[in-house]
């Protein structure tokens, strides 16, 4: 019952490191980054899709992205989906692909992306504490039903916690590396 419990922790705590790792991907830096833009949804055919699965994105300089859609079509629709994005990006279309000039981050802009990295860490804080409260209360209910003892309880919610302090320190790790990055000139 403990062990059940412990490795649904881990598997779920683990989940939301991921996937503020791929929140993190996609906040700009000094570099060009293909992930910066892969998960930008674009209105294709009337449905929205991440830009990864309608084209090839490379970056050809450091400070270049090239947006190859693989149906010359979607092009349009790519480029209407990056100027409304929040990315401050504005897109040279040569007919046949979409250029991205990133602009050097200012100060103030760089500030603004550090506060955007707080939040993502604090929102994937807040999803691991909550797990931590649902897993604690299943095993409060077991208690209740006499399916674990009082010192299991007990076991499993120091378990818990240690568990719960590890993800967050690396969530902590996670927003201190990209803060770091954000801010190298």
């Amino acid at each position: 019952m403990l062990k059940d419990t412990e490795n649904e922790a881990e598997v779920r705590m683990k989940g939301a490191v991921q996937a503020l790792e791929e929140e993190l991907a996609g906040i700009r830096t000094g570099r060009a980054s293909p992930a910066l833009i892969e998960r930008l949804l674009v209105e294709y055919y009337g449905t929205p899709t991440p830009l990864i699965q309608l084209a090839s994105i490379s970056v050809p300089e450091s400070r270049t992205l090239l947006v190859k859609p693989f149906d010359a079509s979607s092009l349009k629709a790519i480029e209407r989906a990056i100027l409304t994005s929040d990315l401050g990006l504005t897109p040279n279309n040569d007919g046949k692909s979409i250029r991205l000039n990133l602009p050097p981050l200012t100060e103030e802009r760089r500030r603004e992306l550090v506060k955007v990295v707080h939040h993502r860490v604090e929102d994937a804080r807040v999803a691991v504490r909550n797990i931590r409260r649902d897993l604690i209360k299943d095993l409060r209910d077991f208690k209740e039903e006499k399916l674990i003892s009082e010192d299991e309880l007990e076991r499993g919610e120091e378990m818990l916690q240690k568990l719960t302090d590890h993800y967050i320190e690396e969530l902590n790790r996670l927003g201190q590396q990209k803060e770091k990055e954000i801010m190298e000139v």
